[in-house]
């Protein structure tokens, strides 16, 4: 099975967040869209609107944890590593999004092809298809 697959079955919505948004905003973006990982998105750059990493809660949670307060004020870019997205595209293999995700202690994955950002897909996307459990709404999917 193919990553594209999952995103067909679970739909395209993107969640994002600038990378000069501060943690506070990306807390609320994360409630307010329902999902534990945000796109990272770099508007400021020539070639416009390009992805460059992932925010989740457990960034906030580190922030908070190591900067208290004072951490929610923080801007998502300070959490975030730029230099190296990790992503897949549609046309790889759920085994090979595993392993990236493994690789590089990650639970959401950028999907990306033509350099243009078209979903993402979660650890739990993948172990419902290794695991065998039927298809969900994509409502569901917002969880993971």
């Amino acid at each position: 099975m193919k990553v594209g697959d999952i995103l067909h079955r679970k739909g395209t919505r993107i969640a994002t967040v600038r990378m000069n948004e501060t943690v506070a905003t990306a807390a609320r973006l994360l409630r307010a869209e329902n999902v534990s990982s945000l796109v990272v998105k770099d508007v400021c750059r020539t070639e416009g609107n390009v992805a460059v990493g992932m925010f989740s809660e457990r960034d906030v949670v580190r922030a908070v944890a190591q900067h208290g307060a004072t951490g929610l004020n923080m801007k998502v870019s300070a959490l975030i590593s730029v230099q190296h997205l990790v992503s897949c595209s549609s046309h790889d293999t759920l085994e090979h999004a595993r392993h990236l995700m493994d690789d590089n202690h990650i639970r959401h994955l950028p999907v990306i092809d033509d350099h243009t950002l078209i979903g993402v897909i979660s650890m739990r996307d993948i172990n419902g298809v290794f695991e065998g459990s039927r298809p969900v709404s994509p409502a569901q999917f917002a969880y993971a």
